[in-house]
């Protein structure tokens, strides 16, 4: 008989002296009993290799164990740079130890089309394809004519039944979205009769040149017309083609559609858009996008398919069957569930892992930055909020600055263990010394499995400030106790023989950078830190 208590996905691990056995209503359950029990295990259960002189025993233990929330996802952008199926596999194993079980794939935007559509060839003999730039994603100089596009790739559809079979196979369910309206200048790249904007003939798939201005704020300002235009009937029959084909490869039941930071300047000044307006009753540019919503959903829907977007689609009126993914905050995603639409809550500030996980001069520079502890802090359903619209959340790992499937691991891990245990384990259970201990025993194992983590979690945080002479007093604290920081101001390299600070810090006058690093009793376990004491002033700001 089913044990109605642990559900579909949870399980009972009982290890004794003479006997294991995990026990589950469902496979899935299984499959999660046998992960935990592989954490039970030693460490060196992660390498590739046999290693020897182990001893292979574990705890005896009764564990009882089930997930808090049936959405458990990791969204990886494929589109920014291209991950092949091979290094998408690698990602679906790491996330699985951790009982993840959606895989969202964003598979279309500005910089590359990453899947097969049949009778759309352009869409990947033009649009997977940009000019290989090296640096800081956002300030490339715009390519010339005659740099080569050879820098991207896609799926072709049998790799994507390939992954979908691959994901399937260890209880992950793989969730495509295709960014529309905005976020498509790869499509509009290969067919530019899908835009409003006559220019759009000569617009290449981006390749990390700014085409988009933030400086009012959101929406921005498009400096080239990335959307699709809803008011030209071939765009539909576009996405019917596009839809027909991705509800086909993929049997989730939602298809997500993107809809967010839709630049809707072009629009303003189209006479197609004012037409529709005219026509439809529209008095709103953001009701235009709400139409163009709602057509999308007729089409997704005529596939068997659910509807989901990013929390913009709230704007203008969407549908009430729409499904919303809340990023900006967790507020969009409360309003939304309020309103009886199903919610994924993946907010910006505790769970959009592209940020920086320590100080912008030991990280690739972002605009935001997320530490592991306040990821841990993430709860995906608010008080006040009725629990049956929450359907789960996940963590967003967005690629502009993410060159390799090494740096996708250093973004992940650990503030991927965070978003883990607050969508799986009980919101009482939560105890960040706990977590952070059993997180170091994890970094073993990772570096066991060869997988790439990021050690930011030690690193000295900075607070600069004047004081009421208008001298610099740089504060320095750690995320994790009882480390000790040592410092120089003298070119060299601190160790444990070095000044420990106790206090705020004066820098000497001539003083050109602060050197810091952290220790555990004898043993250094943050990196070396270079802070000039330039970034320093900046920061502080005007004497």
């Amino acid at each position: 008989t089913e044990d109605a208590s642990i559900g579909i996905e949870g399980y009972h691990l009982s290890v004794g002296v003479k006997q294991v056995v995990v026990r589950a209503n469902k496979p899935a359950g299984l499959f999660y009993g046998v992960q935990s029990l592989i954490q039970l295990l030693p460490k060196e259960i992660e390498s590739k290799e046999e290693v020897k002189g182990v001893k292979w025993i574990m705890p005896c233990v009764e564990v009882t164990d089930y997930p808090r929330l049936g959405w458990r996802g990791l969204m990886f952008d494929v589109a920014r740079h291209f991950f092949t199926k091979q290094e998408v596999k690698q990602y679906i194993d790491a996330m699985v130890r951790y009982k993840y079980n959606i895989l969202h794939l964003h598979l279309a935007d500005d910089e590359g089309w990453r899947i097969e559509i049949k009778g759309l060839p352009k869409l990947t003999e033009v649009g997977a394809w940009n000019v290989k730039k090296v640096g800081s994603f956002g300030e490339f100089i715009a390519p010339t004519a005659d740099e080569p596009r050879n820098y991207g790739g896609f799926y072709t559809q049998e790799d994507i039944k390939e992954l979908v079979e691959y994901a399937k196979a260890r209880f992950v369910n793989i969730m495509p979205e295709i960014d529309v309206p905005g976020h498509s200048l790869a499509a509009i790249a290969s067919y530019p009769e899908l835009s409003c904007t006559p220019e759009a003939i000569n617009y290449k798939v981006r390749s990390g040149e700014r085409i988009m201005d933030w400086s009012r704020g959101a929406p921005p300002l498009g400096l080239v017309d990335n959307t699709l235009c809803p008011a030209n009937e071939k765009v539909y029959v576009f996405l019917d083609t596009v839809f027909s084909q991705i509800a086909k490869l993929f049997p989730f039941e939602y298809i997500h559609v993107g809809g967010d930071e839709v630049a809707r300047n072009f629009w303003e000044k189209n006479d197609q858009i004012k037409e529709l307006m005219k026509r439809e009753g529209l008095k709103t540019i953001p009701e235009v996008q709400a139409y163009f919503e709602r057509r999308v959903e007729t089409i997704i829907q005529s596939k068997g398919k659910k509807f989901m977007a990013w929390d913009e689609v709230l704007e203008g009126g969407v549908s009430p069957t729409a499904a919303v993914m809340s990023w900006r905050n967790m507020q969009h995603g409360i309003d939304a569930a309020k309103a009886g639409h199903e919610v994924v809550m993946s907010p910006t500030q505790f769970a959009y892992i592209d940020y920086m996980q320590a100080d912008a001069i030991t990280e690739p520079r972002v605009y935001a930055s997320l530490r592991l502890s306040k990821s841990y802090e993430f709860d995906p359903v608010p008080a006040g909020v009725d629990p049956k619209f929450i359907k789960g959340g996940q963590a967003n790992l967005w690629t502009e600055q993410v060159y390799n499937i090494r740096q996708a691991e250093y973004m992940t891990w650990p503030r991927g263990f965070a978003i883990a245990e607050s969508v799986w384990s009980p919101k009482e259970k939560k105890n960040w010394t706990n977590f952070f201990s059993r997180t170091e025993e994890h970094f073993k194992r990772l570096d066991i499995a060869e997988t790439k983590y990021a050690p930011s979690v030690y690193d000295p945080i900075f607070m600069v400030r004047r004081s009421a002479d208008r001298n610099l007093l740089v504060t320095l604290t750690t995320e994790v106790e009882g480390l000790d920081i040592y410092y120089s101001f003298d070119n060299s390299f601190p160790d444990r023989f070095y000044p420990k600070y106790t206090t705020p810090l004066v820098p000497p006058v001539d003083a050109k950078v602060l050197k810091v690093i952290t220790y555990r009793g004898k043993n250094p376990v943050g990196r070396m830190m270079n802070m000039p004491i330039e970034e320093l002033e900046k920061r502080a700001g005007k004497r």
